[in-house]
């Protein structure tokens, strides 16, 4: 039996390329966004029976967040890196992943951004690439909203 073109859309795992970054209400350009990593410490409990039952893990709820690094090429007169750089506020920023009509269906949510790092591109006179600034910011909470 075929599938609506809906139901097959549904089915596909979405393209990672086709992503929006927000942070205090206003949509950033970025390139490359990674490091949206959130994880939960383990204990594995061994006893003398783990033999015939196995290991016993459990989680327990200290979370630790990485850094997230975005990347985006230099644009003239665009100061928008280096002013949040500047700024020294916690905000929320938000990384949405979008369908192929560009709405939303998730979005990572980054709770108390704060950007610690820029790096500045790599001059070379031998090469053609486009000039890459790197910015990484620091979480303190991710949540994962789902939006369909």
């Amino acid at each position: 039996m075929a599938l609506a073109v809906d139901q097959q859309a549904r089915l596909h795992p979405l393209a990672s390329y086709n992503f929006r970054v927000s942070r205090a209400g206003q949509t950033l350009r970025f390139a490359k966004v990674s490091g949206l990593q959130r994880e939960f410490k383990s204990v594995t409990y061994r006893d003398g029976l783990s033999f015939l039952d196995g290991e016993r893990i459990s989680r327990y709820s200290l979370q630790t967040f990485s850094s997230i690094t975005l990347e985006q090429g230099v644009v003239q007169g665009d100061g928008d890196l280096r002013a949040w750089l500047e700024a020294d506020e916690l905000q929320t920023m938000e990384v949405q992943l979008c369908a192929a009509s560009g709405a939303p269906v998730l979005t990572w949510r980054v709770a108390r951004s704060l950007p610690v790092k820029i790096t500045a591109p790599n001059f070379d006179a031998r090469s053609n690439e486009v000039a890459v600034e790197v910015i990484e910011v620091k979480a303190a909470g991710i949540t994962i909203v789902p939006l369909s």
